[in-house]
């Protein structure tokens, strides 16, 4: 049965992800830039889950599927599930109110220091190449615009 509703699975995301690199065709290349980015990928992925499904080896011996820790502290799971879901929301709601151009290095210093407790200076670098990447890549290089967040409306600057 796990190995149809993999097959099953994995056709439907290829179909999808065909669909959508296929639809791009007609676009200006900035338009259709973000979906061949991620289509092409998913599409590739797909495909060899398919080909796993399909032609790969069916003993179940070494099973390479992601199992959980069962031998923490229910107490220990449960926090540091909530914690995660803490940074994802914590990260939302900087995007919602500083925008995207501020979220994103503020999120990645705040989670290496943190969360990973780094030091200052891995933490500042891994900001400041991460900021390098977004406004190099997505603001300079491809013009793409990101709206400033509700602060940045609030007080006139955005």
């Amino acid at each position: 049965m796990h190995s149809k509703a993999s097959l099953a699975l994995g056709l439907g995301i290829m179909v999808l992800s065909g669909w959508a690199v296929a639809s791009t065709f007609g676009w200006p290349w900035k338009a259709a830039l973000f979906p061949l980015v991620i289509g092409i990928p998913v599409f590739c992925l797909a495909a060899a889950e398919v080909l796993w499904v399909m032609f790969g080896s069916t003993e179940r011996g070494d099973s390479p599927d992601f199992q959980l820790t069962r031998d923490l502290p229910r107490r220990v799971m449960l926090r540091r599930t909530l914690t995660g879901m803490a940074w994802i929301v914590g990260f939302f709601v900087a995007i919602v109110l500083l925008g995207f151009p501020i979220a994103v290095p503020l999120f990645v210093f705040l989670y290496v220091k943190l969360q990973g407790r780094e030091g200052w200076g891995t933490s500042l670098a891994l900001a400041l190449a991460v900021w390098g990447i977004f406004y190099g890549l997505l603001d300079r290089l491809l013009h793409l615009p990101f709206p400033g967040g509700w602060i940045q409306a609030w007080i006139g600057i955005g």
